[in-house]
């Protein structure tokens, strides 16, 4: 399978403005919290640089990765834990920010492990909310983008470790 055509989605423009919508909501509920923002690799990497950038609550970072994307367009149901916290986030206030929720799986997973390991509270943000296939229900506390449907690629997302470099957000065609 290889990508035909690429057709702009959500533009450069439309993101950063969204990105920092979110920021200004983050940091109304966060001020004055003990605040961790946890990025999920690495689809996520851009919008976390990019949300970071408007964040004036002073939060600590970090990454985590969970494998489920293969080199296909279909996410498996199988979840790995493949670079853990490294920071405690026991009685600390959780933000994750992932790239895309689509079946829930990761997302659930990501959350009962963190959910375990004593957070005050747990919050998602996601630049793109995707519906068509959810399997699990979980809440994105700050989506970004709402997509009913289509593959997308482009700002931190990737087929077959490929198009994470662009900037905007792109519903890719392909060829089977």
């Amino acid at each position: 399978m290889e990508i035909k055509e690429l057709t702009v989605v959500y533009s450069e423009e439309q993101i950063q403005e969204r990105v920092k919508e979110l920021a200004e909501q983050i940091n109304n509920d966060f001020e004055g919290k003990d605040l961790v923002v946890v990025c999920v690799l690495k689809g996520a990497f851009m919008f976390f640089s990019d949300l970071l950038k408007h964040l004036t609550v002073k939060p600590e970072i970090d990454f985590v990765r969970c494998a489920s994307y293969g080199n296909s367009t279909n996410s498996s149901k199988t979840v790995s834990f493949t670079k853990d916290l490294e920071v405690s986030i026991k009685g600390k206030h959780v933000l994750i920010v992932e790239d895309i929720v689509d079946t829930g799986h990761t997302i659930a997973f990501l959350m009962s492990q963190l959910k375990a390991r004593g957070a005050e509270s747990l919050k998602l943000a996601s630049i793109v909310e995707k519906v068509e296939r959810r399997e699990i229900d979980v809440v994105v506390d700050y989506p970004g983008f709402t997509l009913e449907k289509g593959f997308i690629v482009g700002y931190g997302m990737d087929y077959a470790e490929k198009y994470r470099e662009l900037g905007a957000i792109y519903e890719a065609t392909v060829i089977e």
